[in-house]
C-alpha cells in the first residue's frame, strides 16, 4: 500500500535539505501567474516551478485516495505537444480529499517535490502541489482519455547513466520518453494511464499489491515470471499495480506469478517507496488463468548424496503449527526427504523475544518432529549458538544456520570444541581434508562477519566419502537503492560487506583443497546475491567454486521474486570434485500469494 508517512512540515525541510545538497532543481522566479500542468511538471523530473506558488491550475479529477497518503490526482484535458511533460499531478491534501472523480477544478498551492523513502534512499522524488486550495467548478466531466502503457510503448533502454560530476544522478537530465523506460514513465507520472491483460510477474504481497508485465516476451520463463540476468537488464515492463478502494470496500484480488490480469485496469501512475512507479487502479482487472504450480524435485538415488538448502523465514516455536507443518510437507514432499538439509533464518526458542535466549533446541525439535509427522525421517541436527544479538536479523531472534541430516543415510562427523567465537580450521585426517571443529564457524571474528550469520561448517560421509558442507548466510540488501533510483547505475552499498565475506569463505575453501584437492566441499544457503554479481564471482576465485545454478538454462535461474523480477539469491556451489550432479531451484514459494517462506528451497544431488 502506498506510504502512510504524513507528508508534514518534516517533509518540506527534507526537500529543503535536497535542495542545498543539490539533488532537487529549484527556482526562484516563477511567479504565482496561472499555470498548466504542464508547465509544473517540465520536461524532467524535477520541475522547474518547486517551492513556488501557483494559482488556479486547471484540470480534470481522476483518482481519490483516502488513506495513506490522502489527496488526488486530477489531469489538464488540453495536453500539450510535448511528449515530456506529464498532464497530471498528485494534490497532497493530508486529510480526505472533498473532491470526486470526474471534477473539473483548480488548485492553488505550492509545488513540492517529495521523494518516499527520504532523500537518504536514493528514490526519485513526486512532484505535487502541497497546501492547496480547491475550487471544485463543475462535476460529472469526461476523464481525459488513458494512455495505454504496452509492449511498443515502452522503451527497451532502462534508463540513461548519470555522470561523475552529478554524482550519477539523474535529476537534470532532460526526459527522453522515446529512449528510456524511466523517463517514459516519468513523463507520465500523474497521468491516467492502462495497461490491457497483462502476465502476472510478481505474485499479490500481504500489501495488496502485484505485478503486471506489458512485455510478455521479455526474459519470460516457462513458469510465468521474467527473469532478472544482469544489472543491465531490468526488465522494463515491469509495473506495479494497485488500487484506489480500501481493501475493506473491495478485497484485492489474489494472484500467483503466470497468472494474467485480464482486461483493462486504469487509473492514476503514481510514484511509492516501496516499488517506483506504480498504477493506482481506479478500475482493475480480473484475475485470470491458472499459474505456477508448487513444483516437486525427484528423490535422490541409493548412490546419489542429496544436499539442500532452505531459508524458513524466522521460524521460532511461537510460529503457528501450521507454518511447522507447511515447511515439513515441503521438505518431505516437495524436496523428497534431501539427506543434508542446511536451514537458514532458525530463530532461538522464543523467537524475537529478547531476553538472552540464544538456544534453538526448542525450534529444531518442534521442526524435526513435524518432518516426522509428514512422514518424512528422523533427522539429526548440528548448529552453533550464536553470541547473543551479534548476528543481525530479527531483534532478539539470534537466527542461524543449523544442519539437518538423515542418519539412515549419512553420518556426522563430531569435532569438539565448537562454538560462537572459535574458528574452525582446514585440517589433514587420513589423507582427506577435514575440520578442526565440527560443526564450526568460519572466521567469527573476521569484521566481515559483523551484526551478520557466521558459516556453518559441517564434516558428513556418505558410502565411506567424506563431504565438507559449509552453510551460509550473507549479509542483506539492506540499504540498497532500488532500481528506480535517481542514480544510475543505483548505490548498493550492501555489497561491500557480502565481498568481504565471500572472500573469506574462498579463502576457506581454498585451505580445505591445499589439504586436498579432490575434496567434496559444498557452499550453501541465502547468499543473498545474484549468480553474475561481483559476491559469487568472490565466491568463485580462482576456481575454489562453481555457482551450480549457472547448470540451468537462463530462464531458470531464479530462487526469489522481488519487485516483478525473478532472481537468484539462494545459492550451491562445487568445489571441482562436485563435477557431475544434477541441480534444481525447486519453485514452491517465491512465485506464490500464499507462502511459507518468501525463497524457494536449492537441491544438489551428486555422487561423492
Amino acid at each position: 500500500m502506498p506510504s502512510s508517512v504524513p507528508r508534514t512540515a518534516a517533509v518540506s525541510a527534507l526537500v529543503a535539505t535536497a535542495l542545498a545538497a543539490g539533488l532537487l532543481a529549484g527556482s526562484s522566479s516563477a511567479s504565482a501567474a496561472e499555470v498548466r500542468i504542464s508547465g509544473i511538471q517540465g520536461s524532467g523530473r524535477i520541475s522547474p516551478l518547486v517551492g513556488t506558488p501557483v494559482a488556479d491550475v486547471p484540470g480534470i479529477v481522476t483518482g481519490v485516495r483516502t488513506y495513506g497518503s490522502r489527496g488526488f490526482w486530477f489531469q489538464d484535458p488540453n495536453p500539450d505537444r510535448d511528449a515530456a511533460t506529464s498532464e497530471g499531478i498528485f494534490v497532497f491534501t493530508n486529510a480526505v480529499p472533498a473532491v470526486a472523480v470526474g471534477d473539473s477544478v483548480k488548485v492553488s498551492g505550492t509545488v513540492t517535490e517529495y521523494v518516499p523513502g527520504g532523500a537518504a534512499s536514493g528514490n526519485q522524488s513526486l512532484t505535487q502541489i502541497s497546501s492547496p486550495k480547491i475550487t471544485v467548478v463543475s462535476s460529472g466531466n469526461e476523464l481525459p482519455a488513458p494512455v495505454t502503457i504496452s509492449a511498443k510503448s515502452v522503451p527497451a533502454a532502462y534508463a540513461p547513466k548519470g555522470t561523475a560530476a552529478t554524482g550519477n544522478s539523474i535529476n537534470g537530465l532532460q526526459l527522453k520518453p522515446r529512449s528510456y523506460a524511466l523517463d517514459y514513465y516519468e513523463s507520465l507520472e500523474g497521468m491516467n494511464v492502462r495497461v490491457g491483460t497483462s502476465r502476472v510477474v510478481g505474485a499479490t504481497d500481504p500489501y495488496s499489491e502485484l505485478w503486471v508485465t506489458v512485455k510478455p516476451s521479455e526474459n519470460a520463463n516457462r513458469r510465468g515470471g521474467t527473469v532478472y540476468g544482469g544489472y543491465d537488464d531490468q526488465n522494463t515492463g515491469r509495473i506495479q499495480i494497485q488500487q484506489l478502494a480500501p481493501v475493506a470496500e473491495r478485497p484485492f484480488p489474489k494472484a500467483d506469478v503466470g497468472d494474467v490480469l485480464s482486461g483493462s485496469t486504469e487509473g492514476p501512475l503514481d510514484f511509492n517507496q516501496f516499488g517506483g512507479y506504480t498504477l493506482t487502479a481506479r478500475t482493475l482487472g480480473e484475475v485470470t488463468g491458472d499459474g505456477a504450480k508448487p513444483e516437486t524435485t525427484r528423490a535422490q538415488r541409493r548412490d546419489e548424496l542429496a544436499v539442500a538448502t532452505y531459508n524458513v523465514e524466522n521460524l521460532d516455536p511461537s510460529d503457528p503449527q501450521e507454518k511447522f507443518d507447511a515447511l515439513a510437507g515441503a521438505v518431505v514432499n516437495n524436496l523428497s526427504s534431501p539427506d543434508i538439509l542446511a536451514l537458514e533464518e532458525i530463530q532461538d526458542d522464543n523467537g524475537a523475544t529478547d531476553d538472552g535466549t540464544v538456544s534453538a533446541d526448542a525450534t529444531i525439535a518442534k521442526f524435526t518432529a513435524a518432518i516426522v509427522a509428514a512422514g518424512g525421517p528422523a533427522y539429526e541436527a548440528r548448529t552453533v549458538d550464536p553470541e547473543n544479538k551479534t548476528d543481525g536479523g530479527e531483534p532478539g531472534g539470534n537466527i542461524r544456520q543449523v544442519f539437518l541430516f538423515n542418519p539412515e543415510r549419512v553420518s556426522f562427523t563430531d569435532r569438539a570444541g565448537g562454538d560462537a567465537t572459535t574458528a574452525t580450521e582446514a585440517v589433514s585426517e587420513g589423507g582427506h581434508a577435514a575440520l578442526s571443529l565440527s560443526p564450526g564457524r568460519i572466521d567469527p571474528a573476521n569484521a566481515a562477519w559483523k551484526d551478520s550469520r557466521k558459516p556453518l561448517a559441517g564434516e558428513f560421509t556418505f558410502r565411506g566419502e567424506p563431504v565438507i558442507v559449509i552453510a551460509n548466510h550473507f549479509a542483506s540488501k539492506g540499504g540498497d537503492e532500488s532500481l528506480v533510483s535517481h542514480h544510475q547505475p543505483p548505490t548498493r552499498i550492501s555489497e561491500a560487506q557480502r565481498h568481504l565475506q565471500a572472500k573469506s569463505v574462498n579463502a576457506f575453501v581454498k585451505d580445505l583443497l591445499a589439504v586436498q584437492k579432490k575434496a567434496n566441499v559444498l557452499v550453501v544457503g541465502d547468499i543473498n546475491d545474484f549468480e553474475f554479481s561481483t559476491t559469487t564471482k568472490t565466491l568463485t576465485a580462482g576456481g575454489a567454486l562453481y555457482p551450480a545454478i549457472k547448470s540451468l538454462p537462463a530462464p531458470e535461474r531464479y530462487s526469489y521474486v522481488y519487485q516483478g523480477n525473478s532472481q537468484v539469491l539462494d545459492q550451491i556451489l562445487t568445489s571441482p570434485a562436485v563435477d557431475d550432479f544434477d541441480y534444481d531451484s525447486v519453485h514452491i514459494n517465491a512465485e506464490f500469494a500464499d507462502q511459507n517462506s518468501d525463497h524457494d528451497p536449492q537441491v544438489l544431488r551428486f555422487r561423492p
